[in-house]
């Protein structure tokens, strides 16, 4: 089964405290309340990369059951008014923003 996401990736924030204040207290709720057809949010905050420095602090999916719901979500006012504010809450500069297919493979 193919489903569709949205991903924001955040950005290592310039203070972690205030980013989690916003992050938690502002940002999820108002995802919750304005982003109409969504099914569920995964929010992970990166740890650490074998790599070095994770060039992100948490990356954000917010899972659709059809590209064409989330697109619809996106383009409504309440999808707008959510993307702006991750904008306003990410310190470290602006997040990035993708649009993802996923498929589940289950063993």
């Amino acid at each position: 089964m193919t489903t569709a996401k949205l991903i924001v990736a955040y950005p290592q924030p310039t203070n972690i405290e205030a980013f989690e204040k916003a992050y938690r207290e502002e940002h999820v709720p108002l995802a919750i309340r304005n982003l109409d057809g969504m099914t569920k949010i995964v929010a992970t905050k990166v740890m650490a990369s074998p790599q070095g420095a994770p060039p992100f602090y948490r990356v954000a999916e917010v899972h659709f059951p059809s590209r064409q719901a989330l697109q619809h979500c996106a383009g409504s006012e309440g999808g707008k008014a959510t993307l702006a504010n991750a904008m306003k809450i990410s310190s470290g500069g602006p997040p990035v923003i993708m649009i993802a297919e996923e498929e589940t493979f289950s063993f």
